[in-house]
């Protein structure tokens, strides 16, 4: 769809003239709305965190004020005119009774007189030392203290029994919380008045020591709440919240987990505890309060020992604001668009006086393209659009002057072609008769080297193997009449000399059937290819003489093969002579193996560790006349002509080789052969020559008629 668009546009003026005038105002605009939407966006949560964060102050300054309410409220029972005398008395009735009456109105969870030790004092049964802590021990030095202590279970089991049942709190599964295998809260957090009543000297004569428990104080937090988020502060369905957090544990607050119910026991998220408890810095931003987003802000509850026991916490929903945010965008991004339709509908209208002629110029392309003689005629503007649709008209005429010139330059070109394409022929069978002059010279190629490779060999053998045989068949006979029955204790050795002549007449045997190819020649057989590498060894024994190398054998062929044995012995002298001629100067190791060539015949690989070749010297090797050996060694005919003996009988040779580590070349010959002509052989090798020949003719013809 998108590639479409854009082909259109390209392809036609009047979009791209759009897109010029439109650009700006489709680009402007929304990037104005995005930046209204960034600034707007910043600058509303930059007051609501503004607000967020006197919020907390205000809870912080209530959440002081009212600690200091329970200290005055000991100092003013202290300082009565009525507790004194009662104390001066010793009138423990009416001490218990003022104590019941401000325990009950203050809202202490425990009230006690206690002395400097820190023993309680007219409770009876109930008598004993109260907590110790920092503020105590101030207590104890004269100074009036408030402040926050957790107490432990025992600690409140100690005060009173059902105070410890009344903290505990089961921890809820929270998202986003810490990861903590608490499963229930059951310390408490106090706020702890310690008042020290002094005589006329300054002596310390009792302590009031009066507790207010925290955990599961709504009282104390709706009031705070009440205080901070009063009627007007908030939108209509915003929700003002305010939580005390023993640790991250919420112990009393106004947050609704549901209907009616508050969520207590569930946990602050692992981001806020790291900033808040961790780090001990404010929290002022958005964050996720047991169900939902609100605006937030927390800080650290410090008990008197200095240490970050808690959390304060004040917020209120985000939604209703969010919501607003995106209802005032919505109405700007509305307003925006129709600005956009009404501007967009003003530039298309207007851009029609120049769309018209060039809508009638392209129309006059397409009809001359067709080969209509059409032109724009009169055109009423006078601007630069319209002197160039006059001009354009004139440029038509001119052309089409140009073309009838064209058309017979063109007719004189064809005449011309028609000359050259004649002469392009003559010289294409001048090519083709030169191919088959080519053919027949390869045919007495094939023959030149099978004799060259015969007066090699030949030449070989006759000074190798034709005198020592005569001596030997010679010095046979004067043993055996000689010696007669005093032959006997050597008659060992003698059989051992009668077998090698034996075997010196096979190679002879061979050698002479490899030199006469008019009698053998076409014969086929099955051969094991196996025996035949045996045999063409013997052939190539006397080479040891004069090159220094080893031969390893690996013959693992099972199928026989039907071929002319003289013909393959001569593919197999030429592959081994390459082989050896190919080593360095301190002889190598040929490795000969055969393997079956899935089922379809056998796979025959000669392989050396000479000198190898580069790989551009891969595809020249079985060219007629080309060689890697140094001038006066080799016709450079030897490969060519194995490779079309083995191609007759439908097989084929590769080569593999690397330089400085060796050649390997590989005999495929199929068990029941598929004769191909030599003809066609060559043919394969020719056939590139001749469709260069073909393809140039048919250049040449199409340039006539183009």
């Amino acid at each position: 769809m998108l590639k479409h668009l854009l082909d259109t546009v390209q392809n036609t003026v009047r979009y791209k003239l759009l897109v010029l005038v439109l650009f700006p105002i489709l680009l402007v605009m929304p990037v104005a709305l995005a930046l209204s939407i960034y600034w707007v966006a910043s600058f509303t949560y930059e007051q609501l965190f503004i607000k967020v964060n006197t919020d907390l102050n205000v809870a912080n300054n209530t959440f002081k004020r009212i600690k200091g309410d329970y200290l005055n409220d000991l100092e003013r029972l202290a300082e009565s005119y009525t507790f004194r005398t009662a104390l001066e008395s010793g009138d423990y009735a009416v001490i218990r009774q003022q104590l019941a009456e401000l325990k009950r109105s203050a809202g202490f969870n425990y009230l006690h007189v206690i002395d400097r030790e820190g023993y309680r004092l007219f409770e009876g049964d109930q008598a004993g030392r109260v907590r110790q802590s920092s503020s105590l021990k101030a207590a104890q030095q004269g100074e009036k203290t408030v402040g926050v202590e957790i107490f432990s279970e025992e600690d409140l089991s100690s005060e009173n029994p059902l105070l410890a049942r009344t903290v505990r709190l089961a921890l809820l599964e929270t998202p986003r919380a810490r990861p903590s295998d608490r499963t229930e809260e059951t310390r408490g957090m106090m706020i702890r008045s310690i008042y020290p009543v002094l005589d006329t000297r300054g002596n310390i004569l009792v302590l009031l020591d009066g507790g207010v428990l925290l955990n599961g104080n709504f009282l104390f937090v709706d009031a705070i709440r009440d205080l901070v988020y009063g009627p007007g502060s908030l939108p209509e369905d915003s929700i003002g919240t305010v939580t005390v957090f023993l640790d991250d544990v919420r112990i009393s607050t106004n947050v609704p987990l549901g209907p009616g119910e508050r969520a207590l026991g569930t946990r602050v998220s692992d981001e806020v505890r790291t900033q808040v408890l961790d780090q001990g810095n404010n929290w002022i931003d958005r964050a996720f309060v047991v169900n939902d987003w609100y605006i937030s802000s927390y800080e650290p509850i410090i008990d008197v020992d200095g240490k970050r026991v808690g959390m304060l916490y004040a917020g209120f929903l985000e939604t209703p604001f969010r919501v607003a945010f995106w209802q005032a965008l919505a109405t700007l991004g509305l307003l925006l668009f129709l600005m956009m339709g009404f501007l967009i509908v003003v530039s298309v209208r207007g851009a029609k006086t120049i769309f018209k002629p060039l809508e009638l110029m392209s129309d006059v392309v397409k009809a001359t393209r067709e080969g209509q003689a059409r032109r724009i005629g009169a055109i009423s503007a006078h601007d630069e659009i319209g002197e160039l649709a006059r001009e354009f008209d004139a440029m038509l005429e001119l052309l089409q002057k140009r073309n009838e010139q064209i058309q017979n330059w063109a007719n004189e070109l064809e005449d011309k072609v028609s000359e050259r394409t004649s002469e392009l022929v003559r010289k294409n069978n001048d090519l083709r008769r030169t191919i088959k002059v080519l053919r027949k010279t390869r045919q007495q190629l094939v023959v030149a080297e099978k004799l060259a490779a015969l007066g090699e060999l030949t030449a070989g053998v006759a000074h190798e193997i034709n005198n020592p045989t005569q001596v030997l068949l010679g010095s046979m006979d004067i043993l055996v009449s000689e010696l007669g029955e005093n032959a006997q204790p050597v008659a060992e050795e003698i059989e051992l000399m009668i077998q090698q002549v034996y075997r010196i007449q096979e190679i002879i045997n061979s050698l002479l059937q490899y030199a006469r190819p008019g009698e053998y020649s076409g014969y086929m057989n099955e051969v094991n290819i196996n025996t035949l590498i045996q045999d063409t060894l013997n052939l190539i024994r006397h080479m040891h003489q004069q090159y220094q190398f080893e031969v390893s054998l690996s013959l693992e062929a099972t199928l026989p093969v039907r071929v002319s044995q003289q013909e393959m012995q001569q593919v197999l002298i030429n592959l081994l002579v390459n082989a050896i001629h190919a080593f360095k100067p301190e002889g190598g190791v040929i490795e000969i193996s055969t393997k079956d060539w899935e089922q379809k015949g056998v796979r025959i690989s000669i392989k050396d560790n000479g000198v190898g070749m580069e790989e551009d010297q891969l595809g020249l090797i079985f060219n007629p006349f080309y060689s890697t050996k140094e001038q006066g060694e080799g016709t450079g005919l030897g490969l060519s002509v194995s490779y079309s003996l083995v191609r007759r009988y439908g097989g084929n040779i590769t080569v593999s080789s690397t330089r400085g580590q060796g050649t390997e070349f590989c005999v495929w010959l199929l068990s029941e052969p598929e004769f191909i002509e030599d003809e066609e052989t060559i043919s394969e090798q020719l056939f590139a020559i001749e469709d260069i020949a073909d393809n140039l003719v048919s250049g040449e013809r199409a340039i006539g008629h183009g």
